[in-house]
């Protein structure tokens, strides 16, 4: 009988046939070195362009390399739920397809779950890790939007929405089960159903840099992030999330 993976990388991604490779092989390198019992599980999210091709390409040098492709584009939400349903190893990180925070800032999170069930990579909890800010607009709309999550949900994390985070697969598969959020505002509801199901969760800085080719738009995401976050207390509300997997 085979040995348990150690970890999953889920990498979400969406039209990343230009990036894609560099940051596979980027991961590729960096469990190689770290956690050679891994695997990686692209989800790809109804690309139009070459991501699934290229994907497939590296699949001839990466064993570990695992694709899942959406038929139609349904949002990064559901795209790392799918992963992270998906996930073979005891520990499951999601990161994002550009690699804004570096993969070995894995390590970090990792640590931390000698005493957790979650870890979450932050940007706000110390800027100087900031090595390429967003504009002020954007960086003020995040402050804006974790206010409002705090008001919504009762979280009180200083980031919720950096794209960097780990869980143990055991204690957090009923959060994914439970998530219902597809799109860019999903990390609020798993941050509040893990919180929800008992599971410990800690807040870690990390190295990050902003890419100006980000997928969200600032006007049109924010404002249907806004409204998940309302979504979220209807749907607790409405007894949508029990504490116990039907």
């Amino acid at each position: 009988m085979a040995a348990p993976l150690e970890l999953s990388v889920i990498v979400p991604a969406y039209n990343e046939e230009a990036r894609l490779p560099r940051t596979l092989e980027r991961i590729r390198e960096y469990l190689r070195r770290s956690h050679p019992s891994s695997e990686v599980i692209v989800v790809d999210d109804g690309s139009v362009d070459g991501t699934v091709r290229a994907t497939r390409e590296l699949q001839k040098q990466m064993p570990q390399l695992r694709l899942i492709s959406n038929s139609v584009n349904c949002g990064k939400g559901y795209s790392v739920r799918t992963g992270m349903l998906a996930a073979s190893g005891e520990v499951a990180l999601f990161t994002d397809a550009d690699l804004s925070a570096p993969i070995e800032e894995a390590e970090k999170l990792l640590e931390a779950l000698g005493s957790a069930d979650v870890a979450i990579g932050s940007r706000a909890l110390d800027r100087r890790l900031i090595q390429v800010h967003q504009s002020r607009a954007r960086e003020f709309a995040g402050i804006l939007f974790n206010r409002m999550v705090r008001l919504a949900t009762g979280l009180s994390f200083e980031d919720t929405q950096c794209g960097f985070k780990v869980f143990r697969t055991d204690r957090a598969r009923i959060v994914f089960e439970q998530q219902q959020i597809e799109d860019f505002g999903f990390d609020p509801e798993i941050l509040f159903l893990a919180q929800r199901h008992g599971l410990r969760i800690v807040e870690i800085p990390v190295c990050w840099a902003h890419d100006p080719r980000t997928k969200v738009h600032m006007l049109h995401d924010s404002l249907r992030m806004f409204a998940d976050l309302w979504q979220i207390r209807w749907n607790a509300m409405l007894g949508r999330y029990p504490k116990h997997a039907k």
